[in-house]
């Protein structure tokens, strides 16, 4: 699996971050999405990955299987 971000939809809210702080973190100059791990390995981290992307208001998360 692959993590995708669009800074171009991202409002900041930081939903992505507080749902897995290893994968996701903000900006400091905008506080839009960052991916700290594009292609998580482990089951626990992809399901995570699948969360938050779930739960991003902005639906600026998008996984490619």
């Amino acid at each position: 699996m692959k993590i995708i971000a669009d800074v171009d939809k991202c409002i900041g809210a930081g939903q992505c971050m507080f749902t897995e702080p290893e994968l996701f973190d903000q900006s400091e100059d905008d506080g839009t999405v960052v991916v700290l791990i594009s292609e998580p390995e482990s089951e626990l981290l992809t399901q995570k990955a699948r969360e938050a992307s779930y739960v991003c208001p902005g639906r600026a998360i998008s996984l490619v299987e």
